[in-house]
């Protein structure tokens, strides 16, 4: 579809670009036009009559269109246990309640619990996620039914999942849809032996790909692998080749000033989860430090287990308020740097040089946020409004790939959510009885 978005206030997100009064056009699924209007005809002097010819013209009322958010660490099937096990210490969270139920989830389920989760998504202005679960098949076709942008990536532990699968996986779910793509990965060392990790390592460096995994969580998770090999988690999965060609750390709340180093040489992503560290007690995560090492910092929102919302813009408001009780400094992380963490920088944590930020010729994942209520106003600053005092409800519509999902409170999606709801409540039910 052609698509014109007009009378719009425009966040690039290019660095140094401030926000624009213009229009943005979509064709089919690209960014065909940013800008103020002023030079349009050079668009239509190169792209003919055809590319003024719209299905849509969308009067944005002075609202901001700007990329959608990257979910950068997510577990979208783990919508089963939104509130089933909470109020527990992590061991516990995970060995008593989490592993056990997760232990009879079908392919199936999985694919049914993932709708529900992508619904939640675009009420949030998410664009990508970057998925960690157990069924990579269903979840990439439960994703690309709905029309969600999904990066997966292994979860591999001594107990599912292997080294074999992932090179399979790796093979398959990659470049086969445009809006699924496959990245190495696997639980954490905690959960994986030595011998697991290495195979991992090698097959990273066989297909020269990054690795990504959970990282530094706990501080008992640090202690644990510093007394087992003598080093650190970072330093150790290193130590395996693991990071030769880079990847992503989720969490990263214990990591040491040697390893924020060793990331940088190495380019790989800190992805923070604050609000899952803060409901298992896991600590506050060195945002500010990270800056100062000038690693690539992303958010994630966690799995609707350990959160228990899917909703970026509480990440990025605990984000900056931890960061600056932590460092007991009201100017600590900006919030500037912050909606960067939830766009620009989730984009590259991911590999999706596509979506970045909007401009010609990128892939148009777009997200229009409603300035016209009263948390948006007045509008001093609206960046430091998305991050400070946005919330969901000022997600006005999102675009993925070309395509509106949601808007104005209205899913245009395959299914109808009601299903989605039923289906969802049907299986935690079943498994429950068992």
């Amino acid at each position: 579809m052609n698509i014109r978005f007009y009378n719009a206030k425009v966040l690039t997100m290019e660095k140094d670009r401030p926000i624009l009064e213009g229009e943005i056009w979509v064709k089919d699924e690209r960014i065909l036009y940013v800008g103020d209007g002023i030079d349009k005809e050079r668009i239509f002097q190169s792209g003919g009559p055809a590319c003024m010819i719209w299905d849509e013209e969308i009067d944005c009322k002075g609202n901001l269109l700007m990329p959608g958010f990257k979910d950068a660490h997510t577990h979208s099937g783990m919508t089963l246990l939104r509130s089933y096990a909470d109020d527990l210490p992590l061991q516990a969270w995970l060995n008593e309640q989490v592993f056990p139920i997760e232990a009879k989830l079908t392919a199936e389920d999985i694919y049914h619990l993932t709708k529900l989760a992508v619904l939640e998504y675009l009420t949030s202005g998410i664009t990508s996620v970057f998925d960690m679960y157990l069924t990579p098949e269903s979840i990439g076709r439960a994703c690309s039914e709905m029309g969600m942008r999904c990066v997966q990536t292994g979860g591999v532990n001594n107990f599912s999942q292997s080294a074999e699968l992932l090179e399979k996986w790796y093979g398959e779910l990659n470049g086969k849809d445009p809006l699924l793509s496959f990245q190495l990965g696997f639980h954490a060392e905690y959960t994986c032996s030595r011998e697991l990790m290495e195979k991992i390592a090698e097959l990273a460096g066989r297909l020269k790909a990054p690795v990504y995994m959970h990282l530094s969580e706990t501080k008992s998770e640090v202690d644990g692998c510093v007394e087992r090999y003598g080093l650190t988690p970072g330093m150790f999965l290193d130590s395996l080749g693991m990071f030769a060609y880079g990847g992503g750390a989720y969490h990263c709340v214990w990591l040491t000033p040697e390893e924020m180093d060793l990331f940088h040489e190495k380019n790989v992503s800190v992805i923070t989860n604050p609000a899952s560290n803060l409901k298992l007690a896991s600590g506050i995560a060195p945002i500010q430090d990270f800056l100062k090492k000038d690693l690539n910092i992303a958010i994630g929102t966690d799995g609707p287990a350990s959160n228990n919302c899917l909703d970026m813009f509480r990440e990025m408001f605990l984000v900056t308020g931890l960061a600056k009780v932590r460092e007991q400094d009201a100017s600590a992380v900006d919030a500037g740097e912050v909606l960067r963490m939830a766009t620009v920088n989730g984009a590259k944590a991911m590999g999706l040089t596509e979506v970045d930020v909007l401009a010609e010729g990128k892939l148009a994942d777009i997200i229009m946020v409603d300035l016209h209520q009263p948390n948006m106003q007045p509008l001093n600053h609206i960046e430091k409004n998305i991050v400070y005092s946005g919330s969901k409800q000022n997600v006005k519509m999102t675009m993925i790939h070309g395509r509106i999902l949601y808007r104005d409170g209205v899913f245009d999606v395959p299914e109808n959510p009601e299903e989605i709801y039923g289906k969802a409540n049907e299986i935690i039910e079943r498994l429950k009885a068992d």
